[in-house]
């Protein structure tokens, strides 16, 4: 059924990307030209630089996918133009056109033929400019963007401290042509269609749809407003038509409600069933305009204490977190990057993906709604406060949610992390923007994030859900010290929602040791991935225990750039993603999760990075879920495992190596299947490959 639902999707998206009924949507992206600054600012020398060194690009594009990534605060940020000629066709004439930007990092100023259309701040929301005014008929017409990644108090993110704004159209941008009554093009940039739904369950469910339209005729126009529900086999399930009257002044809102009898119900990843709306503008029989939008079904409930439900049942949330940026690329990615990604998420058997922390690609919740991924979206109110940020953080706020309002699989906005003095005023400010998204849209949740570990923070509590950031054994105190504070606020909160946002651990995949404790020293160079796998086992084993953490969300799904940094040995780096930065290595704590989490099969033996062993002694660790493995050293079968953390969890003690290599092989015997996986390590003496410095700090994080 998935597949089927898949394709259904795929095809509401070439639909809406290539032509709709009445308006006609073009690619924007190739012929433009880029000249990146710095600029001088004497008027004479500038002009004798403007007309050279423009190179020809391709969007999505930016200019720091290299010198964010390869050496720590060391890249350009700062203004850069991109140019590019348009000519208007003749059939064209009595359109309205505008141009859609996907995402501009992160300022940008349109001008079109040298005159102003326009400004956006924020570098991950969407934005469209109407250039029906600007353009001229029967010429070539030059649109200029000037684009700025510099940082700024007013825009967040303020700083590039906890990932790097990088430069440029990064996304791809459309060009929208419309008649001139048209269903809203540029109200935040959003569809135009707002589709609500109450009271669902098996039985029923009631839809309301919100339709804003604009008349640039000049006269009262008289239309038929058409919604249309069809299911995934492209059966119309209800229809509604009213004629309306349209007036030449301001955008108007229409409505129309449904009830559906005995839905098909949007069930998270065991079936993401989707309806498509669409929705149409018509004038004396013909098609207007016409937008195509999702609906699935469900209803989102949290219960203090006890977890998550989807449609009245509980619901698993195993949560990874994702950044958006390549190795190499940048954030100037392809579809066939979102769907590696994606592909990676499904195959650990996450349910629940936490997008941090900015509004990521449109195309990008649209998967997770074919796929059945529950989805928590976020502005970029993160590091820092500067007290400027106010107006900007409601305006992104606004942006992301009237975008991103149609998707089902969305279920809480993300209102800040980790941001903190002034207390007042930032308390104060989410407090404001918890209203800002319920004003937008009463029907979900909000969420903030501290990384200080007491609910009593004069910043906490200003949203429906209480996220925290947690590293023990990392930035604070010791691996096992996540028990002990999650028992306490059970007892001393037990009526709060609480989600466990962040957790986890770095590691370089070069640096390997047998030889770690119960934390790490994180301002040393050596970030051994043992010490990250360690961190896995025992703190998914706790959390797993304890229903009144609603939701956890490891971090990080994958390594990213952070271009103020050089840690680990590594120049810009983030490692504590479970898969590398080029999306080519998993590490062990991936295969951890992967075999809690997934019903694929699961037998994986650790540590094969490890291969010259520091111990003849040792340990091996095993995780299967599909039962208990047998482990073979060089075809000798040893004792039986003993449990770990959990019921996926084996660890043989007392494995002693022979000198030079040693083969192992897990087997699982599973009814007429059989199972295995098989490394080599290798043996010489006894060594400590690197240096595992422990913590010395019983202080908590709070976040940096």
């Amino acid at each position: 059924m998935w597949k089927k639902v898949l394709l259904f999707w795929l095809g509401i998206v070439v639909t809406v990307g290539v032509q709709a009924e009445g308006r006609t949507i073009k690619a924007f992206n190739d012929n433009w030209q880029f000249k990146r600054g710095p600029f001088p600012e004497d008027p004479v020398k500038w002009q004798a630089v403007w007309e050279k060194g423009w190179k020809e690009v391709q969007l999505p594009h930016t200019w720091n996918a290299r010198d964010m990534q390869e050496q720590h605060n060391n890249f350009y940020a700062g203004p850069a133009y991109y140019r590019k000629r348009l000519s208007v066709s003749p059939d064209w004439k009595g359109k309205n056109i505008f141009l859609r930007f996907e995402g501009i990092g992160q300022v940008a100023e349109i001008y079109v033929n040298g005159e102003y259309a326009g400004n956006h701040l924020g570098g991950y929301s969407a934005c469209a400019f109407d250039l029906t005014a600007l353009l001229k008929s029967g010429e070539e017409n030059e649109i200029l963007v000037r684009v700025d990644n510099s940082s700024r108090p007013d825009v967040i993110p303020v700083n590039h401290s906890l990932f790097g704004v990088y430069g440029g159209i990064y996304r791809p941008v459309w060009l929208v042509i419309t008649e001139p009554v048209h269903i809203a093009v540029t109200d935040y940039a959003s569809p135009g269609v707002y589709i609500t739904q109450k009271n669902v369950s098996a039985r029923q469910a009631e839809v309301g749809i919100k339709v804003k339209i604009e008349n640039r005729l000049g006269t009262v126009c008289r239309m038929e407003l058409e919604n249309a529900v069809y299911d995934a086999e492209g059966k119309v399930c209800k229809l509604q038509r009213e004629e309306i009257i349209v007036l030449p002044q301001g955008t108007q809102e229409f409505r129309q409600q449904f009830r559906m009898k005995r839905p098909h119900l949007w069930q998270g990843r065991p079936d993401p069933y989707l309806y498509k709306v669409v929705t149409r503008l018509k004038r004396e029989g013909q098609i207007w305009d016409e937008v195509i939008q999702p609906l699935g079904l469900r209803k989102y409930e949290i219960i203090a204490g006890k977890g998550f439900y989807l449609n009245g049942e509980k619901y698993p949330m195993y949560g990874v977190t994702r950044h958006q940026d390549w190795w190499g690329l940048g954030s100037a990615l392809g579809r066939e990057q979102h769907d590696a990604d994606l592909a990676a998420i499904l195959d650990i058997g996450a349910t629940t993906i936490r997008l941090a922390h900015y509004q990521q690609s449109d195309y990008f919740y649209s998967r997770c709604d074919s796929l059945g991924l529950i989805v928590w979206a976020e502005i970029p109110f993160v590091n820092r406060v500067s007290t400027q940020e106010g107006p900007n953080a409601k305006e992104q706020l606004r942006e992301l949610i009237r975008q991103s309002f149609n998707h089902p699989s969305i279920y809480v906005w993300g209102l800040h992390n980790e941001v903190y003095a002034p207390t007042a005023y930032t308390a104060a400010l989410t407090r404001q923007l918890h209203d800002v998204a319920k004003t937008e849209d009463p029907d979900r949740y909000t969420v903030s994030v501290n990384g200080y570990g007491h609910m009593e923070h004069p910043v906490n509590r200003n949203a429906d859900i209480q996220g925290m950031n947690r590293y023990f054994g990392w930035y604070e105190k010791n691996i096992q010290a996540i028990q002990p504070w999650i028992e306490d606020l059970e007892t001393r909160f037990p009526d709060y929602k609480l989600m466990l946002t962040e957790y986890g651990a770095d590691a370089n995949i070069a640096h390997q040791t047998e030889y770690i404790e119960e934390s790490l020293d994180w301002t040393k160079a050596f970030y051994p991935e043992t010490f990250q796998t360690k961190t896995h086992e025992y703190q998914w084993g706790i959390i797993a225990q304890h229903p009144y953490i609603i939701a956890s969300y490891l971090w990080n799904m994958f390594d990213f750039a952070v271009p103020m940094w050089k840690r680990g040995g590594v120049e810009a780096r983030n490692m504590k993603g479970l898969i590398t930065f080029d999306r080519q290595v998993k590490k062990d704590a991936y295969y951890w999760y992967k075999a809690n989490w997934s019903k694929e099969p699961v037998v994986y033996i650790t540590q094969r990075r490890l291969k010259e062993r520091e111990k003849q002694q040792t340990e091996v660790t095993v995780y299967s879920n599909v039962g208990r493995p047998d482990l073979y050293v060089n075809g000798i079968r040893q004792s039986p495992a003993r449990q770990g953390y959990t019921d996926v969890h084996f660890v043989f003690e007392n494995v002693r190596l022979n000198k030079g290599k040693n083969v192992l092989e897990a087997i699982v015997q599973q009814g007429d299947k059989t199972h295995t996986d098989q490394i080599e390590w290798n043996y010489t003496r006894e060594r400590k490959a690197g240096e595992a410095v422990p913590l010395d700090k019983n202080t908590e994080h709070w976040g940096f």
